[in-house]
């Protein structure tokens, strides 16, 4: 194992406080958030199970290291799916969000909020 990848592999804890591995590491049975939702689950209230760390010069984080927080899929429940009343309400949202309030019409996109009128109204009111 290379010095860089066993920095970071400490499958008991006892360096870093949480079971970690290198980047392509961990365990089979261990997901990260995004993981679990492409399978259409979700951690079910269960704590981090472990991390994966690796070092990094974005986002300027402490140390260079960025981790990933990991779930144990044996544990994690199917996602919740929204009920018939919830999916009416955010219909209704997104339609008012396109909605122009000079020109009452569905534009068909999400109005610019610096805006605040359709592209057609701000254009007009413009000229």
């Amino acid at each position: 194992m290379s010095r860089i990848l066993a920095r970071f592999f400490d499958p008991t804890g006892k360096r870093y406080g949480l079971p970690s591995w290198p980047w392509q590491m961990a365990p089979a049975h261990l997901l990260t958030m995004r993981q679990l939702a492409a399978r259409g689950l979700r951690p079910g209230g269960q704590e981090v199970q472990g991390q994966i760390l690796w070092a990094s010069r974005r986002y300027h984080a402490r140390g260079g290291v960025r981790a990933a927080y990991l779930y144990d899929v044996r544990l994690a429940l199917p996602k919740r799916s929204a009920t018939p009343r919830q999916l009416h309400a955010l219909g209704k949202a997104l339609a008012a969000r396109r909605t122009c309030p000079a020109c009452t019409r569905d534009v068909g996109y999400v109005l610019a909020r610096h805006l605040g009128i359709c592209n057609d109204c701000a254009e007009r009111s413009a000229a």
